[in-house]
């Protein structure tokens, strides 16, 4: 299955170092959720992403479940354990112009 359009350019932006481009996926309320942490607004999200290095992605799979988009990559970059395989990315409250919910968890 290939994901959403609005997923396959997140994927292509997160690899890269930040841009509006990356920003303006999102809703101004979104929430995103990595290593049990709560980012919710643009500039929460902001703050994370500063927060985080930058990996490349690997995508393993693609899966529509009933409550979303469930991408799963193996990610490789400048952080203890690398590369990690298995991290599935829940986009679960999206349309084709914003993320509202993404939780990013093995």
């Amino acid at each position: 299955m290939t994901a959403p359009a609005i997923i396959r350019r997140y994927f292509e932006l997160a690899g890269r170092p930040d841009s509006e481009d990356y920003f303006a996926l999102f809703a101004e309320d979104a929430v995103v959720e990595d290593e049990s942490t709560e980012h919710r607004g643009i500039a929460a999200i902001r703050a994370w992403r500063r927060a985080v290095p930058l990996v490349s992605y690997e995508i393993t799979d693609v899966e529509d479940t009933p409550a979303g988009t469930v991408v799963t990559a193996t990610i490789t970059g400048d952080f203890p354990g690398s590369p990690f395989a298995g991290l599935r990315y829940r986009f679960s409250d999206y349309d084709d112009t914003a993320i509202r919910q993404l939780r990013i968890a093995p």
